[in-house]
């Protein structure tokens, strides 16, 4: 998967996919932008895993799979975001990599999950996802979305 492109995916290419922070008071706002929405989802998670972890050089130690059922583009953002800090509240996992595939207008992930212990922590952990300024759709390069996540 891509990473930062430092545009803030301004100018970029038909294809490409990535990622980036922005900074926003208390908390923190995320976009991704990938050819694809499930491309665009995988995105959205290393955006918000990058915020608050190095994940670079580690290993994943299992590999997880949820299957997201049919819903609105927003939802599937929302939901699989919520699902990640589930995961990482209950369990110390932190995925590594992500792949998202779509499933009869829902969304099989597979998470590369590594324990917490095994990250180097680099900010405030996300605790929920903000349904205010959430945004996910096509645009003229395919699919980009923009988040905003309390930490």
């Amino acid at each position: 998967m891509g990473g930062d492109t430092g545009d803030g995916g301004q100018g970029r290419q038909p294809g490409e996919c990535g990622h980036r922070a922005v900074p926003h008071p208390g908390d923190i706002r995320i976009e991704a932008w990938a050819a694809c929405r499930e491309h665009c989802l995988a995105e959205a998670v290393l955006a918000m895993v990058e915020c608050f972890a190095n994940v670079s050089g580690v290993r994943p130690t299992a590999v997880d799979r949820v299957r997201l059922a049919e819903a609105s583009d927003d939802d599937l953002l929302a939901t699989l975001l919520d699902e990640v800090i589930f995961r990482w509240e209950e369990y110390g996992q932190v995925p590594v990599d992500v792949e998202a595939d779509e499933a009869d207008g829902g969304l099989d992930v597979r998470l590369a999950v590594t324990g917490l212990e095994d990250v180097e922590i680099t900010g405030s952990v996300p605790t929920a996802v903000a349904w205010e300024e959430l945004r996910i759709g096509p645009d003229p390069y395919g699919w980009s979305c923009a988040v905003r996540v309390d930490a």
